[in-house]
């Protein structure tokens, strides 16, 4: 049955009416949540996760800029805030296949500055803001996806509402089934990361992107470690460029150590990558394998993965973020700043500018207009300064690996040290990640080495230590528009593209018994990276919000 069936059938879904309605519960959701109550305790916030709990669908990096916080909660190590671990160090190491060679410290650009800043598990920030949002009041609905947004006759977004549960494989309702519920708001602010599903809808429907650049994307594949006692460098922060990468690809690694003998580690790659023999994920386990990086993790333990695509964060690609009834926030807006390697401070920082909007729109009495004070004051923040200085960052590398280098230097380095804080020229960019792929047999094969199970892995393990789980009789959250495609041009022209940009495993292609090709989608592995709804080069699969509470569990990622 389709959902009007079913709407048809069980409905009209039952509605709660709240000031404000949220949806997403990472930094920007719940920074937004805690500030409405901060200005106006009486105001009635829910916001909903689709993660099991707060905190399971959060993965970053994760080295954390404090401004936003501070201004959050300026008391916030008296309120036990888990910045526990200040950075100690900073090493930036270009990586030959078997060497490297560290930048002196006076030659580091001012964005890979991390003094003042703390190496963080980004869940465990996310868990502890919202004990602080449910401390004022806030209702947060965690386990219920947000699956549709919901507008009035005059086309103003008004609320959305929660997916069917108990809905089966075969698309009818089972004993168990629930109608999904509305939630409306005066107020709806949209917070569900990069690649957001409802705000990807509101970017074509409010046509948001108009006049703005082409937003570009990285995929992000990160590993927890516990490791020998002997090797912990509590606060110790390393970033990587070079090998594996050996062509013009934009990647490079992380490694971060936290407290208790804990590293944090993992690789970003560019999606704009045009080699479709490419594998992020495998490019990710060899880069653990290279001596500057198993000095840190050899005899360590491998306790945690996931993989989460993000924005290259270019304000010219910033879509407008406000439009009848609601605001986009945090990654669904794309604020990261791509050259600071950080995007929670952004995060937070943008949705306390929607909350102040939207309290004094409540304030005054106005309902589902457009929140014209939540842009105007970004216009003028520290953040706006911030992503203007690094406008270019990412595509300075469009143009090449040595390119980026230089430009980088200049921007980040040279200029500041003359007192020029913002470069005078920008770059734009117009094509979309997934227009960037050549065909299979222009280009070279990678071949990569087995897994050896102690410090590279292979997908399957990997995706076993992320807790991914969905009902197994419930609809694929993953679908396609056109089911010849994947054979007929992905596999014929790119050599099947999506069985190797997939950090789960979620893509396979099969043989039929008459020797025919199929791909095969084990939609139960997704851990909702969002990386082929991105990447997929003919833009043919649908990723839609499975049932909620399904996907990974990330545990102190």
């Amino acid at each position: 049955m389709t959902n009007e069936e079913i709407l048809a059938q069980f409905g009209p879904r039952e509605s709660m009416e709240y000031d404000v309605v949220i949806v997403g519960g990472g930094p920007a959701g719940l920074a937004t949540a805690i500030r409405l109550k901060q200005l106006n305790p009486d105001l009635s916030v829910v916001l909903l996760e689709k993660g099991s709990e707060a905190g399971a669908h959060i993965l970053s990096g994760a080295v954390m800029d404090p401004r936003a916080m501070t201004e959050l909660f300026p008391n916030w190590k008296e309120l036990g805030a888990p910045l526990n671990q200040a950075v100690s160090g900073d090493d930036i190491l270009f990586l030959s296949e078997t060497g490297h060679t560290r930048t002196p410290d006076w030659l580091v650009p001012r964005t890979f500055h991390n003094h003042g800043c703390y190496v963080v598990s980004l869940s465990n920030v996310v868990k502890w803001m919202a004990q602080q949002a449910e401390n004022l009041g806030v209702e947060i609905f965690a386990g219920f996806a947000a699956a549709e947004v919901v507008v009035d006759e005059q086309g103003r977004v008004k609320g959305v509402a929660t997916g069917n549960m108990g809905v089966k494989k075969d698309g009818e309702p089972g004993d168990d089934f629930q109608l999904g519920m509305e939630l409306h708001g005066k107020y709806t602010i949209f917070a569900e990361g990069a690649r957001g599903h409802l705000g990807k809808q509101l970017l074509t429907r409010f046509k948001l992107t108009e006049g703005r650049d082409v937003q570009s994307f990285a995929i992000g594949i990160k590993e927890l470690w516990e490791i020998p006692a002997d090797k912990a460098q509590p606060g110790k922060v390393v970033h990587t460029a070079g090998w594996p990468m050996v062509d013009d690809t934009f990647g490079g690694g992380f490694l971060y150590h936290l407290e208790d003998n804990k590293v944090t580690l993992g690789f970003v790659i560019g999606l704009d990558y045009q080699n479709p023999h490419m594998s992020p994920f495998e490019e990710m386990q060899r880069w653990k394998t290279h001596p500057a990086i198993r000095a840190h993790i050899e005899g360590g333990k491998r306790i945690g993965y996931g993989a989460r695509a993000i924005n290259n964060g270019t304000p010219q690609a910033l879509p407008k973020t406000v439009f009848p009834g609601g605001a986009l926030i945090g990654c669904d807006a794309g604020y990261l700043n791509a050259a600071r390697i950080k995007g929670s401070h952004a995060a937070i920082k943008s949705g306390m500018l929607a909350a102040e909007a939207a309290a004094e729109a409540l304030a005054a009495g106005r309902a589902q207009d457009e929140l014209s004070a939540y842009p105007a004051a970004f216009e003028q923040s520290w953040l706006n300064e911030e992503l203007q200085q690094t406008r270019n960052f990412k595509l300075w590398f469009k143009k090449g690996k040595t390119m980026g280098q230089l430009m980088t230097g200049i921007e980040q380095w040279l200029l500041p040290k003359i007192g020029v804080q913002s470069p005078p020229w920008t770059l734009h960019n117009h094509k979309a990640d997934h227009e960037s792929l050549k065909a299979a047999s222009a280009c070279a094969p990678i071949a990569y080495p087995k897994p050896d199970g102690k410090l590279s892995f292979d997908r399957l393990s990997s995706v076993f230590i992320s807790n991914t789980n969905h009902a197994e009789d419930q609809p694929a959250h993953l679908t396609l528009k056109d089911a010849s495609v994947p054979v007929a041009t992905n596999l014929a022209r790119f050599g099947g593209p999506e069985q190797r940009y997939c950090p789960a495993g979620v893509y396979e292609f099969m043989k039929n018994e008459d020797g025919s090709d199929r791909l095969q989608i084990n939609a139960q592995n997704c851990v909702h990276c969002k990386t082929c709804d991105i990447k997929d080069p003919t833009q043919n699969i649908v990723w839609i919000t499975p049932e909620g509470g399904g996907g990974p569990n990330y545990v102190g990622m």
